[in-house]
Parts: structure tokens; C-alpha cells; sequence
């Protein structure tokens, strides 16, 4: 499960939920961070020793990996390319991290490869799922793309041939699903639009939903959808209370703002033609088990189609 989106979109939270949504239904799954920075463990509220490469399995699951593509690289040219372990540390040395940071698309195809490892050995480790916290929008089809590139760019051997292999995973839907997330305002919208058709037509990668997060809950209770007029209507000398008009401004913002998230989760749902599965808007941001659980639940319903226009 590869889950991307524009940045600041919630794709990390997504991921360590999508976590703890699957040990919940008894699943082992395994979360694997790729950035710069390790989030995963504070999200689960973990105080203890950081992932790292080795990964972490916190207690009643998931297991935690913050994926090092160089340490990747390392197991690579041991196990697969049976480099010496001296030969592998002075090419996994500074030198080769700086032509690694230099040279578009390997980090990307020795990360992807590594994925490809795991998923392979998912019955001997143990897992049901591997989750990627992929990178944002902007990068994240690039990333997904770097296979490709690679066996374009190679006319045979060993890194050809294991490109190969990556590539057939990542577009297998049986094994590979991309899952975009959006926020409901007009920019994240448009490139989720634009990420499920290059996703879908240039990269043949699987995706069959779209997870809106911190989606606005209705403002009004059940009976009162137009409280606003009915504030705006009352007396403006009420003693004690806050100005009726105040108040009446207060609620039509709240309705006119979830009018307008609406609005924009039907132009994403038609756009793409697939469903879509919102996520609550949290009054704070998640630092524990308890606020993963609150997008957990909705992550284990069903999404919902929305009319198409």
C-alpha cells in the first residue's frame, strides 16, 4: 500500500493509522518511512529507541522501518550483487552517498528495490501488509517511476534485471495499490486529479479510492440547517449573551466552509470516478494511540461513491 499526497496532507498520519487499523483486525503489518526524518514512532506515541533500518515492533503492532537507502545498498551489493563486506563499506562510503545524492533516480530504484526484498520475503517475515509512507505528490510518481527509467537507461546485467522485477511489482495490482490523499481545499483537489491520471494512464499503477482527510463535520445538529438565518433573527439586545448578529456570522462561515469542502470532494470524486473515504478534521494533532484510533475506525468502513456528474 503506497500512500502519497501533496504535503501537509496527513500522508504520514495516514500511513501509521492505516497501521493500526490492520493490527486491529489482526493483521501484522509493517510501516516503512522513507524520509529524511523519523515521524512514525512519536505518532504512536513511542518514547522509546527510534526505528531505524533494523525496524521497530511496538507492542500489539505494527512493526516500524525507517528505510536508509543506504543501508539498502549495503544489503544489496552483499546479498544480491556478493560484494566483500570491506568492498561494501568503502562503496557504501561518503563518496558514493554524495554521487547517491547527486544522481537522479537511484536513491529512488535502491529504495524501491528494498520495498521489492520485503514484499518478497513478506511469508518468511511474518506480514500480511506493507504500508509506505511514499513521498509527496510532487516527487511521489517520479518515485514510483524510477524502475521504469532504469530499464530504459540499462541494456542488460544484474541492475537491469532486478529493475525489472521492481517495476513488474510496483504495477501488479494484485501486490501494489496507491492510495492518494487530499485535503478538501482547491489545490491538494487538483493534484490528487492530476496524480490518479498520470498514476493510472502513464504508470499503470492500481488505485481504487481517495482518502479526503480533515473533513469539516456538518456545523449544525439534525433539524437546524439553517440556524445561521434563525441566530440573525433573534433580538440583538439579549442580556448576557453574545451578540445574536456575531453569532449568526460565526454560523454561516461554519456552513459556507463545509459547503464548500463538499463541493470540492464532488469536483475530486468526479474527476477521478472513484470513491472516496473521508477522515475526520481533528480538534489536535495526533501524538498517541487514541488519536490514530479516531482515524482508524473510518479507515476500516467502506468508502462512499458520490454521484457522478
Amino acid at each position: 500500500m503506497v500512500v502519497t499526497g501533496k504535503g501537509g496532507a496527513g500522508k504520514t498520519t495516514l500511513a501509521a493509522a492505516l497501521g493500526r487499523a490492520a493490527a486491529a483486525r489482526g493483521l501484522r503489518a509493517l510501516v516503512v518511512e522513507t524520509g529524511r526524518d523519523e515521524h512514525l514512532p512519536r505518532l504512536f506515541g513511542w518514547q522509546g529507541q527510534p526505528a531505524g533500518h533494523a525496524g521497530l515492533e511496538l507492542p500489539g503492532g505494527p512493526r516500524l522501518m525507517h528505510l536508509s537507502p543506504h543501508e539498502a545498498l549495503a544489503e544489496y551489493l552483499r546479498f544480491e550483487l556478493r560484494v566483500p563486506l570491506a568492498a561494501t563499506r568503502r562503496l557504501t562510503g561518503g563518496p558514493m552517498r554524495a554521487l547517491l545524492a547527486a544522481a537522479p533516480g537511484w536513491r529512488e530504484l535502491i529504495t524501491l528495490g528494498k520495498l521489492w526484498h520485503l514484499e518478497r520475503q513478506r511469508g518468511a517475515a511474518g506480514l500480511d501488509l506493507i504500508i509506505l509512507d511514499a513521498p509527496a505528490t510532487g516527487h511521489g510518481l517520479a518515485f514510483l517511476d524510477a524502475p521504469r527509467a532504469a530499464t530504459s537507461a540499462l541494456r542488460g546485467g544484474p541492475l537491469r534485471r532486478h529493475a525489472e522485477w521492481v517495476e513488474a511489482l510496483v504495477c501488479d495490482a494484485e501486490r501494489t495499490l496507491l492510495l492518494p490523499v487530499a485535503l478538501p481545499e482547491e489545490t491538494p483537489v487538483r493534484e490528487t486529479e492530476a496524480l490518479v491520471r498520470r498514476a493510472r494512464g502513464e504508470l499503470g499503477i492500481a488505485v481504487d479510492r481517495v482518502v479526503a482527510n480533515a473533513v469539516e463535520a456538518d456545523p449544525f445538529p439534525p433539524g437546524l440547517a439553517d440556524l445561521d438565518e434563525r441566530l440573525a433573527a433573534l433580538p440583538q439586545s439579549l442580556s448576557g449573551a453574545p451578540s445574536p448578529r456575531d453569532m449568526a456570522r460565526c454560523a454561516a462561515h461554519l456552513r459556507q466552509r463545509r459547503a464548500a469542502q463538499a463541493e470540492r470532494l464532488a469536483a475530486l470524486a468526479n474527476a477521478t470516478a472513484l470513491p472516496l473515504l473521508q477522515l475526520p478534521r481533528l480538534p489536535q494533532a495526533v501524538r498517541g494511540p487514541e488519536g490514530l484510533d479516531r482515524l482508524a475506525a473510518p479507515l476500516l468502513a467502506e468508502p462512499q461513491p458520490w454521484p457522478q456528474a
